[in-house]
């Protein structure tokens, strides 16, 4: 059973961006829906997420955060970084966690949910602002 499957049955999978983590943190009510679906990330969105909430929070609450998140890591491979430069070369004003995050979720075949303008005209997003 793959990390995917372990995570639900019967329930839709979304790759959480960065973005979608930092909107479920903040309440917003349009992210409510997809906690309760199979979420699989990347480490580089997981440590964007520790960058981040280490600027406005303590070090403590901070790694506790991640630590809570750090179990929908999915593996990343070289395939996926050569992909997500090549994405990356192509729309420069992505962040290299995002290109990465956004070629995991199409490998894995799953929407990438994020709220992210950058992403709004995306196949294979899940836009929610």
């Amino acid at each position: 059973m793959n990390q995917i499957e372990n995570l639900g049955m019967n329930k839709p999978t979304y790759f959480f961006d960065t973005y979608a983590f930092f909107e479920i943190l903040r309440g917003n009510k349009d992210y409510a829906k997809y906690i309760d679906t199979k979420i699989i990330t990347g480490i580089f969105n997981i440590a964007e997420l520790n960058y981040n909430l280490k600027k406005t929070k303590d070090k403590k609450t901070a790694d506790k955060i991640t630590d809570k998140y750090k179990i929908y890591i999915v593996p990343l491979i070289i395939d996926d970084i050569k992909q997500a430069m090549d994405l990356k070369i192509k729309f420069k004003h992505l962040s290299i966690p995002d290109a990465i995050g956004y070629t995991i979720a199409k490998r894995y075949n799953v929407k990438f949910l994020t709220g992210d303008e950058d992403f709004r005209n995306f196949q294979n997003v899940e836009f929610v602002k």
